[in-house]
């Protein structure tokens, strides 16, 4: 499998590369310029991966790049099987509530940059014939919760495109895996405290590296959480003013 990697260098990202070098893929890494790019890239090399890892340089604030970085990508893989985005922005309610550039940036690196990204690997994956784009969404975009308004807003959006990606193009060969996580035990939430049913990384990306090799649409990670969000999904408007979930 050819895969191209934009998140890879922490959290869910890294677990997954690891899972897709252990079954000798050959993979490229998208990500900002750094040590952690190149810490990352050797240590996929030395799990299995097949021969040198790429790494190209991507940042998904500035899209002015996208083009060049799937170009170079494609390059040295040629055909690219599946390409994964697991990279988002992150802050609390009361952090962007609190900071209106800092919600601005987030919700434009979240939705409209992302939106822009997952272009240009959709017109490349169609013009070769097919391939899988996973992207990473949230259960915060599943519905308007008091504790994740923005962020899952710019989720919201993403998973409706997302969606709307499935349903167009599934019969060209475009095969779209939403992937929505509930809390999982990762740097972006280590501030916060977690619930019970929290995730951890590996068993995620074990999840979601299934669902890729399915090809299913959607997969919720940890998979308790579909069955909470449907719940959550059902109560009346008046309980969800209520309760701080």
């Amino acid at each position: 499998m050819n895969a191209v990697i934009c998140g890879a260098t922490s959290g869910m990202g890294r677990a997954l590369a690891r899972l897709l070098a252990e079954r000798k893929s050959a993979i490229v890494l998208m990500e900002r310029p750094g040590d952690d790019l190149e810490r990352s890239a050797r240590d996929l090399e030395q799990r299995g991966a097949s021969g040198t890892v790429g790494t190209v340089a991507c940042d998904l604030g500035d899209p002015s790049g996208f083009a060049a970085a799937f170009d170079a990508a494609q390059q040295q893989l040629g055909r690219i099987d599946v390409v994964i985005l697991t990279a988002a922005a992150f802050g609390t309610q009361d952090q962007l509530e609190a900071d209106i550039d800092l919600a601005l940036r987030l919700c434009t690196i979240n939705f409209a940059n992302t939106v822009v990204w997952c272009e240009h690997a959709r017109k490349r994956l169609l013009a070769q014939g097919g391939g899988t784009l996973c992207v990473f969404s949230s259960v915060a975009g599943d519905r308007g919760r008091k504790p994740v308004g923005i962020y899952g807003a710019g989720k919201a959006g993403l998973s409706h495109y997302l969606e709307s990606l499935d349903h167009k193009y599934r019969a060209s060969g475009l095969v779209t895996v939403t992937v929505k996580p509930g809390f999982v035990k990762t740097a972006m939430t280590a501030a916060l405290k977690p619930p019970p049913f929290a995730g951890e990384p590996e068993a995620v990306a074990r999840r979601v590296l299934r669902a890729i090799e399915a090809g299913k649409p959607v997969v919720y990670a940890p998979w308790i959480w579909r069955w909470i969000l449907f719940v959550i999904k059902l109560l009346p408007r008046f309980v969800m003013r209520r309760i701080n979930f």
